[in-house]
């Protein structure tokens, strides 16, 4: 069976980001970088996400972020 290729988007102002790519490299992994504000997934690639994580969109938000505030996506449909 061949390895599935990691890939994970990432943001290097992130604390989060920095430590889960830190976590992957420490355990061996040389997954592909790929920094999600400059190279914006599709809507295609999000959902696609969405649906192999099993999660609703709403789960995959940053909600204390002022962005999501300021869109009123609080109360968006998953759509």
């Amino acid at each position: 069976m061949m390895p599935t290729q990691l890939t994970i988007w990432h943001n290097p102002r992130c604390s989060k980001s920095r430590q889960t790519l830190a976590l992957l490299q420490d355990h061996g992994h040389q997954p592909s970088v790929r920094l999600y504000l400059t190279d914006t997934p599709t809507e295609a690639e999000v959902i696609a996400i969405r649906n192999a994580l099993g999660v609703t969109a709403d789960a995959m938000m940053r909600k204390g972020e002022k962005r999501f505030k300021e869109l009123g996506l609080a109360t968006a449909s998953e759509a």
